[in-house]
């Protein structure tokens, strides 16, 4: 009796009550076990997720959040070796998976590491204070919290790594419990890594459930707060998006559909150059990575019309030296597709283009396969095709074949390789090969508005580009048009994709209390203890120190002149000032923020470890000799840190705002600055 996969619903691993749908291996076509969700209630799963998952994970603040990220990925790191065995039965070479596995464990360290660009709170203050009133008592701001649903993903089957975890990393930090779903073919792949997650101990019961089964009618539970994501055909997905759920319900949908990414060769580029070894290279490695079954992968590669036969001749070399077969069959570069699903569709979506276009490298039945029987595996071999006239034979714009297949198009000048790239009708990436500035800038701000990404590849950056297919954390992935019109990662903006904007209005105290964030106007505390002698524990936001007061002097301005080297007309030499907005010589600003400093630090040894750095700061108001400056230095937020290891001091730090004014009481300059500051508590 064969295996039968499970789901992770519930706080526990369940079977479903059928034997459900076979699995098998890529590479040999072996039984590798069923996988069923027959029994499952989705909408219990769901409820599971929002009222057990969600309350502890919107508790954590994003250190915390960002900090379980971390330890998990160093988990499943030291587990990635039983990863990588289970992956080969995807059809995936070593190198493939590497992509999946430690591409997805990647996923979770970047995101961990975007906790920095959080406070230590639940929630994110976002951008500036709004004064909305004459004398700022009306203040107005913008506050994300985490939405209080579940996050559905619904994942394609040529990732079952990389898809779970580059989606999870970022509901995770944001506070929001996900549940899973990946394509069945590859799931037994995802539940071998739910597993571990799972066994880790690491997330809170109800962050991450799975479905390895079928999850029809698992959007029918969906409601308001829930975020619903999506990767795979635009037509699958464009059917789910049309939910009378999802739209009665508002729910935010992402698409991520497949879409015909182009390459182009500048048409600056010459035969025997770096650059068009460099396009050779690309195209063949998006072609075979993966077997191509990628959402980036190169379906259409742009070549200047008198490039067209040194481009043919150089690919087909290349892609003649790919070995296809079992993976674990050394010198083997390129393994099989998914499941003989895959095969009869890229087979069916081959012919099809091949009605209007040639076949000049590859062949459907006729290609070796090294270690394995092509017959039993779901191998197919590379195909190349050619387009003589793009713009009327139009099938290569429309048609994708999802594995190791591509269309070499030529095209004369860049404005017209623009159209024909746009004619894909929206993609997830696009690059171009150029040592051109100003073809590259052409390029860029043309055919942008129809791209998610646009890779710029030349001498100067292949060896440490990550190339054409490699969506990466911080950076958007998605695309306009047939490319589904999502976005997802993106570094911070992903993660505000789970997180509702609010926009919050009232006095100054009242945006303080709520933002943990001090607001300009607020009331202080004053108290005998300077700011600079307390342990990060017991400073508290709206902490403030009123210095004393320093009589600016010609002689001052002078001196630091001299000791900064800024000699600016404006300082030092008043015949220079007609026609200027200053009256008389005027303080550096840079002179203003030292001595502020030198007014509110505290000289002797304490709590206070380092300055941190500088945020922000503003010069407002000309400062003349004869002026008396004083600061207002007020705590403005503290952000908790880790200890890296026992040795380690246990440390946090403090933003304090700097507000500098004059005998008049006006504002004359503004910063925020960074302590680093010692804990009471060093455990």
């Amino acid at each position: 009796m064969a295996k039968q996969l499970e789901n992770y619903a519930l706080g526990q691993w369940t079977k479903g009550s059928s034997e459900g749908q076979m699995l098998y291996n890529a590479i040999n076509g072996e039984e590798i076990g069923t996988a069923s969700s027959a029994g499952l209630d989705f909408g219990a799963m769901m409820d599971y997720a929002r009222t057990v998952g969600g309350p502890v994970l919107r508790k954590m603040t994003f250190q915390e959040r960002g900090l379980m990220l971390k330890k998990l990925a160093l988990y499943l790191m030291d587990r990635k070796e039983e990863f990588y065995t289970v992956s080969w039965a995807t059809g995936a070479t070593r190198a493939d998976s590497w992509v999946d596995i430690e591409g997805g464990i990647g996923n979770l360290f970047a995101n961990a590491s975007l906790r920095r660009q959080f406070g230590d709170q639940p929630f994110y203050v976002e951008g500036e204070t709004h004064k909305l009133s004459k004398n700022g008592t009306f203040l107005g701001s913008h506050i994300l919290t985490p939405k209080r649903g579940v996050a559905i993903h619904i994942n394609a089957f040529n990732f079952p790594v990389w898809g779970m975890l580059e989606k999870v990393a970022v509901n995770l930090l944001a506070g929001v419990p996900a549940i899973v779903k990946p394509a069945t073919i590859t799931s037994f792949l995802t539940e071998t890594v739910v597993r571990a997650i799972i066994e880790s101990g690491i997330l809170p019961d109800g962050a991450l459930q799975l479905i390895t089964g079928s999850a029809n009618g698992i959007l029918d539970n969906v409601e308001s707060e829930d975020v619903v994501t999506f990767t795979g055909s635009a037509w699958t997905g464009q059917m789910l998006k049309a939910h009378p759920r999802i739209t009665s319900e508002g729910v935010p949908f992402n698409l991520e559909a497949d879409s015909l990414n182009a390459c182009v060769l500048g048409e600056d580029v010459q035969v025997g150059s770096e650059e068009f070894d460099i396009f050779i290279k690309e195209v063949t490695r998006e072609m075979t990575t993966k077997a191509g079954q990628k959402c980036t992968a190169v379906r259409r590669a742009l070549v200047p019309a008198h490039l067209v036969e040194d481009v043919q001749i150089a690919l087909g070399q290349r892609l003649s030296t790919t070995t296809i077969g079992d993976p674990n069959v050394e010198g083997v570069r390129m393994g099989a597709l998914a499941g003989a699903a895959q095969v009869k569709e890229v087979r069916e979506k081959v012919e099809e283009l091949a009605k209007s276009q040639e076949i000049i490298f590859g062949n459907l039945d006729n290609f070796e396969v090294k270690g394995a029987d092509k017959n039993k595996g779901s191998f197919i071999s590379p195909i190349l095709f050619l387009n003589n006239d793009p713009f009327n034979k139009t099938d290569v714009h429309n048609i994708e074949a999802f594995g190791p297949v591509s269309t070499i198009i030529p095209y004369n000048g860049t404005a017209e390789a623009i159209e024909l790239v746009r004619m894909g009708k929206g993609s997830l990436v696009c690059s171009i090969v150029t040592a051109d500035n100003d073809i590259a800038t052409e390029f860029v701000l043309n055919a942008g508005s129809l791209h998610g990404r646009i890779v710029i590849l030349d001498a100067e950056c292949i060896k440490e580009s990550t190339g054409h297919g490699s969506p990466l954390p911080l950076l958007v992935h998605g695309g306009p048009g047939r490319a589904g019109g999502g976005e997802e990662m993106g570094g911070k903006r992903g993660v505000l994709h789970y997180m509702q904007r609010t926009a919050i209005q009232g006095s100054p105290n009242k945006l303080t209390a709520v933002t943990q964030q001090y607001q300009y106007g607020a009331d202080y505390i004053e108290e005998d203890k300077h700011p600079f002698a307390k342990h990060f524990e017991e400073v508290k936001v709206g902490d403030t120190l009123i210095t004393a007061k320093h009589t600016i002097q010609q002689s001052d301005i002078n001196a630091f002149a001299a000791l900064s080297g800024d000699n600016f007309y404006a300082h030092v030499d008043a015949t220079s000032l007609e026609g200027t907005i200053f009256e008389r010589n005027v303080a550096h600003g840079y002179y203003l923020l030292s001595k502020a400093a030198g007014l509110f630090v505290l000289a002797k040894k304490g709590p206070v470890l380092l300055n941190y750095g500088l945020d922000e700061c503003r010069f407002v108001k000309p400062v003349y000799p004869g002026s008396t400056i004083g600061v207002r230095f007020t705590c403005k937020e503290k952000i908790d840190q880790e200890k890296k290891d026992e040795n380690d001091v246990a440390k946090g730090i403090v933003r304090w705002l700097v507000d500098i004014y004059d005998e008049t009481g006006e504002t004359v300059g503004i910063a925020t600055i960074l302590t680093m500051v010692k804990k009471l508590n060093q455990d």
